[in-house]
């Protein structure tokens, strides 16, 4: 039954219309009549949008993150894998060479599956999956311009549209704004303390197009993927996603000193500069379809608001909003997914206008944040200059032990599984230390490194290699 309030129906404001607010608003419209306030015009077919400058990069879907949109949203990824989309097995599915120079052998494992798709795709087809609810009402070329209330509770928002500045109360307001979210400043406006904050900036920039696949490689292509290693800057890598309609999305990247340009004339060449050439090898046989597009907004930065001594009734944080996490490592999707199931279940126990129910969604959203965080400034850390003091023992320690293990998954399937149950985020970073990994780290049998890329005689002739 649907919750009411003094006889009505609960209201609730999402703010921001991409990802992690439509899943939120999918969640809150069987608890409430839900809002969502989008300064853009989202466009109704795949396509970019400006409040998305990211989505022209690379983007992975974990399995842990694909689980978590499926539970959301039951049969969504038949949907995409109709309109494109691939399910691509981790590893058999991909070509990949680890920071500490391993190439991971591909072995065969049904379990660990990710969605490759553009993000336009994705972010497409949640919206339209979520617009149709009766429940969920899209309020475009808004801006809000503050929280109402006090540092006790939320009461609204104050937007500002084309008819210009008015108030809009909610027993629920949820910021989904992403890395641009303003929420520090709303919440001292309230009164409420700074939010404590923490940034690892590697000083990576990334440099993406989208080209033409050769004809011949046909739809199961492996991701190409080449890292860098942050103990040897500038660390340079790269990726080739094979995504919808015949096309490669590949994208570069290059710490200080190294980072890729926008020059068209350029990018092979960059490519051919990372650790390995395969990647400019394979772009030498497609064709672009689009001029370079770079970016240097790839800094973490995460936000505690779990530790503020107190918290207002009827607001919460969730995804990008929360944390920003370097694309390279691809959790960020997988994170803010996992965040909106945390709202869920804090939403099957606690009544939306309860006073205790923001701080429980805040502490909950915390957690798979958390994890995201974990494994992205594990290595970002390593890169010099990256935060104000470099890592201590203990941070190197755990980095010497991540290549340990790194190398065991690149030659043990059992090591593998395990390693990449943590990488995808089904299982905690914790899964690693467990007496079975740490044999297959230290004392297991391994087969021999390759010493090259483990593309199949027919890829590679696909391909024109």
């Amino acid at each position: 039954m649907p919750e009411r309030t003094s006889g009505r129906r609960p209201a609730a404001l999402v703010i921001g219309g991409g990802m992690t607010g439509m899943l939120a608003a999918a969640v809150l419209s069987d608890h409430a009549d839900v809002t969502v306030i989008e300064s853009d015009v989202l466009p109704g077919l795949p396509a970019p949008r400006k409040g998305l400058p990211q989505a022209r990069h690379a983007h992975l879907l974990w399995s842990g993150g694909v689980r978590a949109l499926e539970d959301l949203l039951p049969g969504i990824t038949d949907r995409l894998v109709a309109r494109g989309a691939r399910r691509v097995p981790i590893m058999s599915g991909m070509v990949s060479k680890a920071p500490s120079g391993q190439w991971f052998r591909r072995f065969e494992n049904a379990h660990h599956v990710n969605l490759v798709c553009s993000r336009d795709l994705l972010d497409a087809t949640i919206r339209a999956e979520v617009l149709q609810r009766p429940r969920v009402t899209l309020r475009e070329r808004t801006e809000l311009l503050a929280l109402e209330g006090s540092a006790d509770g939320v009461t609204g928002v104050r937007l500002r549209d084309a008819e210009g500045a008015a108030a809009l109360s909610a027993d629920l307001v949820v910021d989904a704004t992403g890395r641009a979210s303003r929420a520090p400043v709303w919440l001292t406006d309230l009164g409420l303390p700074p939010v404590q904050e923490k940034v690892v900036d590697a000083g990576v920039g990334y440099a993406s197009r989208i080209y033409r696949a050769p004809a011949s490689t046909g739809e199961d292509f492996p991701i190409v993927n080449v890292q860098a290693d942050p103990t040897r800057p500038p660390g340079r890598g790269g990726i080739i996603l094979p995504i919808e309609e015949g096309k490669w999305l590949v994208t570069l990247s290059g710490s200080r000193g190294g980072r890729p340009s926008r020059d068209n004339a350029e990018f092979v060449a960059f490519a051919r500069s990372l650790p390995h050439p395969v990647i400019g090898d394979l772009l030498a046989g497609a064709e672009p379809l689009t001029d370079v597009v770079t970016t240097r907004s790839t800094a973490n930065k995460r936000r505690y608001y779990e530790k503020l001594p107190g918290w207002p009734a009827g607001f919460a944080v969730l995804g990008d909003a929360i944390a920003g996490y370097n694309p390279v490592y691809g959790h960020g999707l997988t994170a803010a997914a996992q965040g909106v199931l945390e709202l869920r279940k804090v939403l099957a126990r606690h009544a939306i206008a309860s006073p205790e129910t923001a701080r429980h969604i805040q502490r909950r959203a915390a957690r798979p944040v958390g994890q995201a965080w974990d494994l992205a400034v594990g290595q970002d850390a390593l890169y010099p200059g990256a935060t104000d003091e470099a890592p201590s023992g203990l941070e190197r320690a755990a980095a010497r032990f991540i290549d340990r293990a790194v190398d065991a998954g690149a030659r043990d399937p059992r090591a593998l599984r395990v390693l990449l149950d943590v990488m995808s985020m089904e299982r905690p970073p914790a899964r690693l230390l467990a007496p079975d990994m740490l044999f297959r780290v230290f004392l297991g049998r391994k087969l021999p490194l390759l010493d090259g890329p483990p593309l199949t005689e027919a890829e590679r002739k696909a391909a024109g290699l």
